[in-house]
């Protein structure tokens, strides 16, 4: 038998020649039946071939049957078929209607276009309306003792000094166990101020050594278990708080120290207000991401430029003999000193783990947050004035 043609039986259950016979009288067997209907087959017409997916031939009878996915119960994919022939006999030989083992994957159904979030507004970090409150508010009452009676702007030096340790010497006994002694550097600090504002720098050094060597006697009256890490913050806390700020006492203290000590406050605020305007607007490369990551060295252009222009505007026209030149290298400094303040006060609030030093003041933190970076400027600006008008 071919798969050209083949001979179609006259009667329904005839399965090809027989020497038996006949099945169920169909005629007379042996070979005169056989050649009698060989010569009157007809040809078969011609199946076209079974697809891949297709059937094959029964096993045991050789007759044609429907397969594939159209005529069978298992899913199209990943699922064998029921009975498979010839694989024990052929372990090679592939199963009938076999589905391809890597299908070509069916293209993805579009997907919804999916809305974008809004863009976010650039923040700013902190209430502005309470900083800027409380900024206005901190200036009225300087710039009314600083040009009223110079005695009560150091007054106002000498509390800042005081809340500024206490906050200091507070962050360090919560975060890091370290005990300053509070009462002889809040003491000393404000003796240190008016030695200072009195006597100058050689008050303002006396009053320092004098501070130093109360801490350490007043550290005696405790356990000696942690006296050397006690005692060496309090010498810390003592030359950063109250000995910076002597600076500004001894500004004024010239004759004309209550324009020396407004044209260092203006340059430093002018300084810091251009360096957060300009980082918030402009700022895309950090200045120093692992102190302080919300500086930017474009922050730092602005500061020296705003700084700069203040500088030069408040030397001609509010500082006698001064100079615009003069202002521009001011500016300058302050610009550097502010920013190196500031980011030394960071680097402590980084070790303490803290944002801000205190809460004193809404918008701004506390009092050591607004003094980070007045207090290393301060020794800046009372030298270049001496240099460039005198003391």
């Amino acid at each position: 038998m071919n798969d050209s043609s083949w001979g179609a039986p006259p009667q329904a259950g005839y399965w090809g020649p027989s020497d038996q016979g006949p099945v169920q009288g169909a005629g007379p067997a042996g070979p005169a039946y056989d050649a009698h209907y060989a010569q009157q087959t007809r040809p078969m017409p011609i199946v076209p071939d079974v697809p891949e997916h297709g059937g094959d031939q029964d096993d045991d009878q050789g007759t044609a049957r429907l397969s594939g996915p159209l005529f069978r119960d298992e899913p199209f994919h990943d699922q064998p078929p029921r009975d498979e022939p010839y694989r024990d006999q052929n372990p090679s030989a592939q199963p009938y209607a076999a589905v391809p083992q890597n299908p070509e994957p069916m293209p993805d159904a579009p997907q919804p276009a999916q809305s974008q979030p809004p863009p976010q507004k650039k923040s700013a970090g902190r209430d502005l309306g309470a900083a800027i409150g409380v900024g206005v508010g901190l200036g009225v009452v300087i710039i009314a003792s600083l040009f009223v009676v110079k005695a009560v702007f150091v007054g106002v030096i000498a509390v800042a000094v005081v809340v500024g340790l206490w906050e200091l010497t507070k962050r360090l006994e919560e975060r890091k166990g370290i005990k300053a002694p509070l009462v002889p550097l809040a003491i000393g600090g404000a003796a240190m101020v008016v030695a200072g504002y009195a006597r100058g720098a050689e008050g303002a050094w006396v009053a320092m050594a004098l501070t130093a060597l109360a801490v350490l006697v007043w550290r005696m009256t405790e356990p000696p278990e942690g006296y050397l890490k006690d005692v060496t913050a309090g010498l810390f806390a003592a030359f950063y708080v109250p000995f910076l700020a002597t600076f500004v006492a001894m500004m004024l203290a010239a004759d004309d120290g209550a324009w020396r000590v407004l044209v260092f406050l203006i340059l430093t605020v002018v300084s810091d207000t251009g360096a957060y305007a300009v980082g918030w607007r402009f700022g895309r490369k950090k200045l120093a991401p692992r102190i302080s990551p919300g500086k930017t060295r474009e922050g730092l252009l602005g500061a020296i430029a705003f700084a700069m222009v203040a500088g030069a505007l408040c030397m001609q026209f509010l500082i006698d003999d001064g100079a615009w030149w003069q202002g521009l290298l001011l500016g300058l400094v302050v610009a550097v000193s502010a920013t190196l303040g500031d980011l030394g006060e960071s680097m402590i609030k980084r070790d303490l783990g803290i944002k801000d030093m205190g809460t004193l003041l809404p918008g701004h933190g506390g009092i050591m947050d607004r003094l980070d970076s007045l207090l290393p400027t301060a020794p800046v600006v009372w030298l270049l004035l001496v240099i460039f008008v005198g003391s």
